[in-house]
């Protein structure tokens, strides 16, 4: 079997995968699109620092951090809609030929495995893996595998709105507009908020915000997004060092700041800034499987229209020249991968 692998920081195909078999509450499913998400960018390129970093996280139900071996290959791929071929043994599965997605993990015996970044979890770069039928959403006919592969990424940006609890009549900056970025604009769209702004340098993406929702687009290099402006909730979806210090700077008071930007270096802020105005700050992460229903849902019923965010697709032996385009900002938003 062919799949797209991480070999030494490089993406490569290799056509010698063994064929996975489901086991008993597992399917077997021939993956039909695949997103690549910033995150499978960094890893390939910081997968080091990655996997320490996370191993020194503490305080978590499950500790150890990634269990990845960067000198053997990486299957990744989280971001997928794939059709039912079979189902393990013993296994109530929807029937072969059903449309899927689900919460990219595996539950096996060895407890819940994340379709991430893993030496033997298959992803969506693959042009089959095992999924688990507990987590398995069916997608309606009419609804494009392309377009459903993307409930994970929308996910992300539903969970982070819901985690700051905001309300229709209040406004909202975003700052960045990559995919993150772009789908927090979308669920607060899809929440009925009445006032979107968004913050990027690139027009490509500031063009892609006011599609997907935004009623203004700002330009950073031509002044502060807080100039006149007085949000209520900030969406940090930048993730590099000194921009949570300057939103609280900047924001006003009572703020809420919602972290969604994935910093992996150490980053310093000034507590006064957040004291003086007593700025909330919420650092958020993924979803549960509610908010990925309801994601799928609304993909579904046409209330998220996530056509515009597909810039690109490939099929596996694309996936390396891929992730080189889509370090530029302006070229790409969401590339997807159908093995």
């Amino acid at each position: 079997m062919r799949a797209a692998v991480l070999r030494g920081g490089q993406m490569v195909v290799r056509d010698d995968v063994p064929e996975p078999v489901p086991q008993e509450g597992q399917v077997l499913v021939a993956v039909k699109a695949c997103g690549i998400c910033g995150s499978d960018l960094h890893f390939a390129k910081h997968g080091d620092q990655m996997v320490r970093l996370t191993r020194e996280i503490t305080g978590m139900p499950v500790q150890g951090g990634l269990p990845v071996d960067l000198g053997d290959d990486v299957f990744m791929g989280h971001e997928f809609s794939a059709e039912i071929l079979e189902a393990g043994p013993g296994t109530d599965a929807p029937p072969p030929g059903t449309l899927v997605t689900s919460l990219p993990v595996l539950l096996s015996p060895k407890g819940f495995e994340p379709i991430m970044s893993s030496n033997t979890v298959l992803g969506g770069y693959a042009e089959r893996m095992l999924l688990s039928v507990p987590l398995l959403l069916s997608v309606p006919d009419d609804v494009d595998p392309r377009h459903a592969a993307l409930t994970e990424p929308m996910a992300v940006g539903l969970h982070a709105v819901n985690k700051s609890a905001i309300t229709a009549g209040e406004a909202a900056l975003v700052i960045g507009c990559g995919p993150i970025g772009i789908a927090i604009i979308a669920a607060l769209r899809l929440k009925g908020v009445e006032h979107i702004a968004a913050a990027d340098f690139s027009v490509r993406r500031r063009e892609l915000a006011a599609t997907m929702g935004a009623h203004v687009t700002l330009d950073p290099a031509q002044g502060s997004p807080f100039d006149g402006a007085t949000p209520a909730v900030i969406f940090e979806a930048v993730g590099v060092p000194g921009i949570i210090d300057d939103v609280m700077r900047r924001a006003p008071l009572g703020s809420r700041l919602v972290v969604a930007g994935v910093c992996m270096q150490p980053d310093t802020v000034t507590p006064l800034f957040g004291i003086a105005k007593e700025i909330s700050v919420q650092f958020v992460n993924s979803y549960d499987h509610n908010e990925f229903a309801e994601t799928l849902r609304a993909i579904a019923d046409g209330r998220i229209d996530v056509s515009p965010l597909i810039t690109g697709e490939v099929g596996l032996e694309g996936v390396g020249a891929a992730f080189d385009e889509l370090a530029d900002p302006d070229t790409h938003c969401k590339i997807m991968v159908t093995p």
